[in-house]
Formats: structure tokens, sequence, C-alpha cells
């Protein structure tokens, strides 16, 4: 067996992440069918690629589908021949399922919430038809870093997209098998492994503060590099002791 590339090694250990987040967090067991929701962008064509491979080792065993949400109101083109393709690829089935959302319906929602929890919605239906118990999404370890930011800056919360939360309504899972792995390897794994970007063009996405996060994340990674490990830490090492409680 030859040596390995640099691409492989980095694919090995952005295996090894998921691996870690499936047995620290519970996220996947014994019999699970899982629906992926691919969007078509770099984070969920890497979960499938990885949880396309990960569903063939023997233990846990479990299943994959995965589905496309086309959003008729956004004008998002997406390929899904190639969408298709990747999931294919691993024998995984691939549904396209289409919905759109209405702005106008409710203004103390931004654009992006309701289009973001259609989407969500169409998901747990589609979960639903295909006899799914968990929904997995690519938010990856700067996503929920992004959002501890922007819960403790604008809502006054220390909170963030958890790697398994029970949604009792829908009584459904959602997982993120990526949750302990970064941005930047999924955009050495896109470049390496040719993930075609489909072409996107919301109008409301210039009101997400999200890139203003992700810009206050690269800075305190270059104020300390092991930044993002110390967030991370930081969510589960609360010292009540050391913070502000008022008298009743």
């Amino acid at each position: 067996m030859g040596k390995l590339t640099a691409d492989e090694l980095l694919f090995r250990k952005v295996e090894n992440k998921v691996k870690k987040a499936i047995f620290d967090f519970g996220l996947i067991e014994e019999g699970d069918r899982i629906l992926i929701g691919l969007s078509g962008g770099k984070d969920s064509l890497a979960l499938v690629d990885l949880l396309g491979r990960r569903s063939k080792i023997f233990r846990p065993r479990f299943e994959v589908v995965v589905a496309h949400v086309v959003m008729t109101n956004i004008p998002y083109r997406s390929d899904l021949d190639y969408l298709r393709s990747c999931a294919e690829e691993h024998g995984l089935p691939f549904l396209v399922y289409e919905t759109a959302f209405d702005a106008s319906t409710d203004k103390r929602k931004t654009p992006c919430f309701l289009c973001s929890w259609m989407r969500r919605k169409a998901l747990f239906d589609i979960a639903k038809q295909q006899q799914c118990n968990k929904i997995a999404l690519g938010h990856h370890q700067d996503d929920i870093l992004e959002t501890l930011l922007m819960n403790m800056i604008h809502q006054g919360a220390i909170g963030t997209m958890p790697p398994k939360l029970k949604m009792d309504k829908f009584d459904m899972e959602i997982i993120r098998p990526l949750c302990l792995v970064s941005e930047n390897d999924l955009r050495q794994i896109a470049s390496w492994r040719g993930y075609r970007k489909q072409v996107k063009n919301c109008p409301y996405e210039s009101d997400s503060s999200r890139s203003d996060m992700k810009d206050v994340l690269a800075r305190l990674e270059a104020i300390n590099p092991e930044a993002r490990f110390s967030l991370w830490n930081s969510m589960s090492n609360i010292q009540a002791e050391y913070l502000p409680h008022k008298i009743k």
C-alpha cells in the first residue's frame, strides 16, 4: 500500500473527527435511518461523502437517505443531476422536494429565518415520509461557534446549535456529525474532491450577521490560535460561581 497523500491524510483526519463526534455525543445508533439535507454546498456534500462511507462500516449499522429542498421563490439553481450522482456514488437514494415562503406574511421574522424554517419543515416532512428517525445537517464547528458568538452578542444568552437536538414536536432528532470539523478542513476536502459550486443568488443574504461573526472568530484566532478550542470547551466548562447572580 502506497503512502497516503496530504489530501488523503486530511480526509482520514476528518473521518476520525466525525467518528469521535458520533460516539462522544451519541449521534448515531444501531438501526438508525438518517436523512441528510443536501443543499449543494461544500459542507453538505462532504457530509454525504462521510456518512455514505461510514454507513458501510459494521457498527453501528444505519441507513442514509439524501434529500435536496428547492425553495422555488429564491433564484437558486442547483445541478440536480450532479447532486444525485454524489448520493448514488455511495448507493444512497436521492429525493427532491419543492417548497416556498412568503416574506410578507410575518414581518417579525427575517426572510433568512423564514427560508431556513421552511427548509427545515420540508426536511421533517421528507424524513417522516421516508421513515427516518434522524436528520443530519452539515453544520461544522465554525457554524456552531459563530452561532454561540451571535447569541451572546445579540441575544444576551449562552447557547448554540448542539451536536444533537431532540425535536419532541416532530418526534425527530437533529444531528450534526461535522460539529468537530473546521470549515477550513472542509474547504480543502471540497477542493481535493472537486465539489462543484452551485449557482446561488439570494436577495436576502446580505441581511445576515453571520459573515460578521466569521470575522470575529478569525480575529479571535489571530489573537490566540487555540481560540476555537477554548470557545468550544467553554460551553461544557461553565464556572457558575464566577458569574453574576441577582439577589432574589
